[in-house]
């Protein structure tokens, strides 16, 4: 049976400046959160032997890629800012990996962390599948240590012809509002996301502000993600871009008042947000 939603990128280890490693990747995070909304998800990805996939996927059919090692990230916070270090699977995702029954996924999420998932699966779809694209791995370099700098997108006017819709943080692009207006023209249905400030719909280049409820914030990871995979399950399912963003604005300020995996959408969640819906939706 094909994937209601199918995720394709690295997942991650990220480590932590107390010594931990946990999951992370914005594949790992967006199919766990679709999994709340879904029956079948699956995730196309590569890492090493030691990663655990029934334990940090459970529940999702994962196509892992044998790789030497799993895509390492680390976060150093300064008063500066977020210095972001990477060490990267030297696996690279493209449309040959991809199964008969996966090219027939409901839903494609590209989800790049580190540059790893080829352009090339913008064309490897049915015109029917729903492509969904959160570009951040995309705008990603790093040097020889490991530092990530930003780097331009040079793939995005082939991306954003076919996608459905594409999802960035105002922080991916360092707040350059300029050149996400920019990305937004070329494409049907662009979102900026802003944090506790909410989002911008961009449909047609035409902007809308959507604000987000107001909450306690006790831990934004993830909450990027699980926004991107809301919005994608509810355009799919044939929802208004406004009120799917006005949905998917609602759960990911849910998932702030929480951390870890109990971020993830639950069932107090989804009935707390569905007085946003059209009645039966759910």
């Amino acid at each position: 049976m094909p994937p209601d939603y199918l995720a394709i990128g690295h997942v991650t280890a990220d480590v932590w400046r107390d010594g931990r490693i946990t999951p992370g990747g914005t594949a790992w995070f967006s199919a766990l959160a679709a999994r709340r909304m879904v029956e079948n998800v699956s995730v196309l990805t590569a890492a090493g032997e030691d990663y655990d996939v029934a334990r940090h996927l459970p529940g999702i059919c994962a196509y892992r890629l044998a790789s030497p090692t799993t895509t390492q990230f680390e976060n150093i916070y300064t008063p500066a800012g977020r210095i972001q270090y990477t060490r990267p699977s030297p696996v690279r995702l493209t449309p040959a990996h991809l199964t008969a029954e996966l090219r027939q996924s409901h839903i494609v999420h590209l989800a790049p962390v580190c540059d790893e998932v080829s352009p090339d699966f913008v064309d490897a779809f049915p015109p029917d599948v729903f492509i969904g694209v959160t570009p951040q791995g995309w705008l990603r370099r790093w040097d020889e240590t490991g530092r990530v700098h930003p780097k331009p997108w040079d793939a995005a006017p082939r991306v954003l012809r076919r996608a459905n819709a594409t999802v960035i943080s105002i922080d991916d692009v360092a707040g350059e509002w300029p050149l996400a207006l920019t990305w937004a023209a070329q494409t049907a249905l662009f979102v900026v996301t802003e944090s506790a400030d909410g989002c911008t719909l961009f449909l047609k280049g035409k902007p809308y502000r959507i604000p987000a409820p107001a909450v306690e914030e006790v831990d934004p990871t993830g909450a990027g993600d699980i926004f991107a995979a809301t919005l994608f399950i509810a355009l799919r399912r044939g929802l208004h871009p406004i009120t799917a963003c006005e949905f998917a604005n609602c759960i990911a300020a849910q998932s702030v008042t929480r951390s870890g995996l109990d971020s993830l959408p639950t069932p107090a969640d989804l009935a707390r947000c569905s007085t946003i819906l059209p009645p039966g939706w759910l």
